[in-house]
């Protein structure tokens, strides 16, 4: 997924806010769903909802306002309650800039962890 870094992402230095971070994996996880053909409001509706139970960010390089980045998502790990994803971030030049780990699980409509169902597990492992 692409993007252009725009000043509401920037801090008073131009350089992305470290918070932000956590909103452009989100974005990235949420298109990288669609892409396998699930869409959160769809799953939500069948009383599936994914919340993030652990995230990890390493910040390796600054992003700057103005700059294009390219965030790449893929599955490290999934099983019938939890995917594991990860998310690289480089700048227009292609230089590794952030990296995260987000591990996600899924819940009913009370908080109980309960599986996601067959599809979407295959789906996301595909």
């Amino acid at each position: 997924m692409k993007k252009t870094i725009y000043y509401h992402d920037t801090d008073c230095g131009n350089v992305v806010y470290y918070g932000n971070y956590l909103k452009f994996f989100e974005e990235a996880r949420t298109e990288y769903m669609a892409q396998k053909g699930f869409s959160i409001a769809q799953l939500m509706k069948q009383g599936k909802f994914f919340v993030v139970a652990r995230q990890e960010v390493d910040y390796k390089y600054p992003v700057h306002y103005a700059e294009e980045i390219t965030i790449d998502t893929k599955v490290l790990e999934i099983s019938d309650i939890k995917i594991i994803f990860e998310n690289t971030i480089t700048n227009q030049n292609g230089r590794l800039c952030t990296k995260g780990k987000t591990t996600l699980v899924c819940i009913d409509k009370n908080g109980v962890p309960c599986p996601m169902g067959v599809d979407v597990k295959q789906a996301m492992a595909a």
